[in-house]
């Protein structure tokens, strides 16, 4: 993964991070070492985010004790969130908010790791309230994510044109500026392919990229062009959910065989049982058997 010449010391971390290269976040958090305190700790946050989001809870759980910082207090919380039933969901949440009663407007990272927890709790006026008016990038483009999860496109693009005034060129302005793209549905849907081609190339291609050109290449009917790029995808994580879910949205519109979006559907409900498409899923299933019994012969 090649950095800008300007780059800051932390670049290589932080983009692996936001295109999706977890792995390679990890490794390289592990073995470079930093000059200041500051930098050592922002390279941790990096690291252990990173193993957030591959589900590796314990490792965070077990890493982080009592006497840690309390910017990694924050993500500690954040995997007790993830890997908890509803009762330490719940937990989590109440000593979340107790720390939200005391917010520092520049603690950012406790505005973040709040924000991602609402989001995954669908309380999106909570995440939308706490990070109004952030100048931080990546509150921004979770802002956007909100936005566009409740169909306010409107509001993401406003939100958009407010980070491409902060940094038009950063990672996350790109992918946020595609995802916005691919939510309108129009005209530019060849754009957000482009976006997400030249990360890929000019990074490293992830799941998450490849799920995003992919999509876009669904959005313009190019059902045979988005087939390899999935597949490419699954071999990288064959436990990615969102590439489960475009599978079986692809099968459906090549004409495949039942059985093949079924099997797709099976494996995610075996690596992601509560993903929110198994459980709307789960929902018609249970709506579905309500109406049969309500119509069938007596």
């Amino acid at each position: 993964m090649a950095a800008p010449t300007n780059a800051d010391v932390m670049f290589e971390i932080k983009n692996s991070f936001y295109i999706g290269n977890y792995q390679y976040c990890i490794n390289e958090a592990q073995k470079t070492k930093f000059a200041t305190p500051a930098q050592q700790l922002e390279k941790d946050i990096f690291m252990y985010r990173a193993y957030i989001a591959q589900r590796k809870y314990g490792v965070v759980v077990n890493d982080i004790t009592p006497s840690s910082s309390s910017e990694l207090q924050y993500l500690r919380m954040l995997a007790v969130y993830c890997s908890g039933d509803a009762d330490k969901k719940q937990e989590t949440i109440a000593s979340l908010e107790k720390k939200l009663q005391n917010l520092d407007p520049d603690d950012r990272l406790l505005q973040l790791i709040a924000g991602l927890i609402y989001y995954l709790e669908e309380n999106y006026d909570a995440v939308l309230r706490l990070l109004h008016k952030s100048n931080h990038l990546e509150c921004c483009a979770l802002a956007i994510q909100t936005f566009l999860k409740i169909n306010r496109v409107d509001l993401a693009l406003k939100e958009l044109n407010y980070m491409k005034e902060i940094d038009e060129d950063s990672t996350l302005t790109q992918l946020s500026q595609a995802w916005v793209i691919l939510c309108k549905n129009g005209e530019k849907v060849q754009d957000a392919y482009y976006i997400f081609q030249e990360l890929s190339d000019k990074y490293s291609s992830t799941p998450m990229l490849l799920n995003g050109q992919a999509a876009a290449l669904l959005a313009l009917g190019k059902y045979d062009e988005a087939e390899p790029l999935l597949q490419e995808a699954l071999d990288k994580d064959p436990n990615c959910p969102e590439t489960l879910i475009n599978m079986i949205v692809l099968s459906q519109h090549l004409g495949k065989n039942t059985e093949v979006s079924v099997r797709y559907l099976n494996q995610l409900k075996d690596s992601n049982m509560d993903h929110p498409f198994i459980k709307d899923y789960k929902t018609k299933e249970q709506e579905f058997d309500r109406l049969v019994k309500i119509y069938s012969p007596s």
